[in-house]
């Protein structure tokens, strides 16, 4: 049920007349049941400020993304800010091409301009990696992408990252962690009404191209001059707003050979060619492959709608084959090891503890320092003395000096340069995936993903593994078993549990933080002993029956 005088008094308080109009046509139908069901969702709570900031769908109410659900967070930053950093506090702001960025942006600098702060408010439709970059780049005490990244198309989010004096050292401009999120939702909570949250009507900064710029210049240095050879790129932006800065990217390091998927290469808030817009969704990258047969290409590239991942496929005996988020981050992980050790400097190759345990290996055999963190860049790009650093959902942290986030644009760029070489050379990736493979070991995965309708189920499935943990995964038994709720070899603690066999096989189980699904990562290890096709066919053999272990188990959960 919905409480009809909280919707009055909401439709009272939101400034946008189109969210308005929308609950009264649903309060005026609330005798239908659906209308009533719907109003009850969109009235079950507000829709929760975390680590990830806001992500939900648009639409009126406290439960989604709306004009009123933003300035109540805009003004809630504000306050935060105005309480840590004074009065003089600034905050940079961009956005991306969804239905509601643009709006939501302006309405951001309009707060923070009223509250005595200084907005910074970047053109509209950039990369949220320009965004991250220009936090630093602008010693902003705060930074605002308004972005969704690859959900689907109904939904938006606003993301914050602090820098300047709000956070210093190695978190300076990084997304938001503890307790900083919950600090920040306090002062939300505390805003009683949206319609008496002062809005400015001018007084902030419009930005112009420079630092977009700056962004392209900082990028663009990843490849030194001369160094970029021969290569046909088939790139798309998967119609989000990647494809001009990634094509000038490309351009400007000197790869000129580079095609673009012109049916995605705009962008479109609705995704009309992709069911979801996310690389890693099955057909996702179907018009990349048609294109790169056409064109003969040596590298499919791919970046999602907020160009901060990248996907990457290459042609594998006649057909196109797409690397894992791993893959990708070996071999970018390789080559930032190499550059590291090649130059004396040390340094710290990092990843999540979902991804695969092969980049610890390569940061030993090259004697650098490896770590693994929570899940997301937040955590991952605060490690201190970082050079390197992925996430297995396509994530990856080349340059984290300058942009202290993941960065489909400048990973795009290294993995096109490490591909170059290879083909100068007469190698190809696969090639250098073959050399990782037998000198760390044949390293396989196979993730399971549940998407739910009813978030219970998810609930419901960690709380049967906590209570019966499996004794054996694919015939070895399970000798370690760990809760990471109470935390773990000294990171904060998440929901999410870990379990390792006697033949090494790895599992980690934890609710998505931004869609409604349970993942579940795999990973089975085996020595090549000579025959690297028998060490892979044994490895891809044994997750496999992990993963039918792992879906038994939750299905009966």
């Amino acid at each position: 049920m919905f409480d009809r005088t909280a919707v009055e008094a909401w439709i009272a308080d939101d400034p946008d007349p189109a969210t308005r109009r929308e609950l009264e046509v649903l309060l005026a139908a609330a005798d239908d049941p659906d209308a009533a069901a719907e109003l009850a969702d969109r009235f079950s709570g507000f829709l929760q400020f975390g680590t990830a900031g806001l992500r939900g769908a648009l639409g009126a109410g406290p439960n989604r993304m709306n004009r009123a659900v933003v300035i109540r967070a805009a003004a809630g930053l504000a306050a935060f800010l105005r309480d840590e950093v004074g009065d003089d506090f600034s905050v940079v702001i961009g956005c991306d091409a969804r239905h509601g960025s643009e709006q939501f942006a302006r309405d951001t600098a309009a707060v923070v301009t009223a509250a005595g702060g200084r907005a910074l408010l970047l053109p509209p439709r950039l990369p949220t990696p320009v965004l991250a970059f220009a936090v630093r780049h602008l010693h902003a005490d705060a930074g605002v992408m308004v972005t969704a990244s690859h959900n689907p198309p109904r939904d938006n989010g606003y993301k914050v990252y602090l820098g300047g004096r709000a956070v210093t050292g190695a978190g300076e401009g990084t997304q938001i962690v503890p307790p900083y999120d919950e600090r920040i939702a306090e002062r939300i909570d505390a805003v009683e009404s949206a319609a008496a949250v002062p809005l400015a009507e001018s007084g902030w900064k419009q930005l112009g191209e420079e630092i977009r710029e700056a962004y392209l210049d900082r990028v663009v240095s990843l490849v030194p001059a001369g160094s970029a050879g021969a290569l046909t790129i088939v790139h798309t932006s998967m119609h989000g707003v990647g494809n001009a800065t990634a094509l000038e990217a490309f351009h400007r390091a000197g790869f000129q050979d580079v095609h673009v998927v012109p049916e995605q290469a705009d962008p479109d808030p609705d995704f009309p060619t992709v069911a979801f817009p996310n690389p890693e969704e099955p057909g996702a990258l179907d018009l990349a492959f048609a294109l790169a047969r056409d064109v003969h290409a040596d590298i499919v590239l791919a970046n999602d709608p907020d160009a901060d991942r990248c996907s990457v496929a290459i042609p594998v005996d006649g057909t196109w084959r797409q690397l894992t988020g791993d893959e990708v981050g070996w071999l970018l992980g390789s080559q930032a090891a190499t550059l590291a050790a090649a130059a004396d400097s040390g340094g710290v190759l990092a990843c999540s503890i979902v991804s695969s345990r092969m980049l610890e290996r390569i940061a030993t055999a090259h004697g650098l320092r490896h770590e693994y963190t929570l899940t997301g860049f937040k955590w991952i790009s605060r490690v201190d003395g970082l050079v390197f650093g992925y996430e297995e959902a396509l994530g990856y942290c080349v340059d984290p000096q300058f942009v202290r986030d993941k960065d489909g644009i400048s990973a795009s760029l290294r993995i096109a340069l490490l591909a170059s070489q290879l083909l100068s050379d007469g190698q190809t990736l696969a090639d250098l995936l073959d050399r990782l493979a037998v000198r760390h070991g044949a390293h396989a995965t196979n993730p399971l993903t549940i998407r739910v309708e009813d978030l219970g189920r998810i609930t419901a499935a960690m709380a049967a593994l906590r209570a019966t943990p499996p004794a054996a995964l694919a015939g070895s038994p399970v000798v370690e078993t760990a809760d990471l709720s109470s935390g773990w070899r000294g990171l904060p603690p998440t929901d999410a549990l870990h379990f390792l066999t006697a033949a090494g096989d790895r599992v980690i189980v934890r609710p998505s933080g931004t869609e409604p699904k349970l993942k579940c990562y795999l990973e089975s290890i085996v020595p090549v002993d000579g025959d690297l096709a028998a060490a892979r066919s044994a490895a891809a053999e044994r997750v496999a029956s992990v993963r039918a272990d792992m879906a038994a188990l939750i299905d009966r959960s």
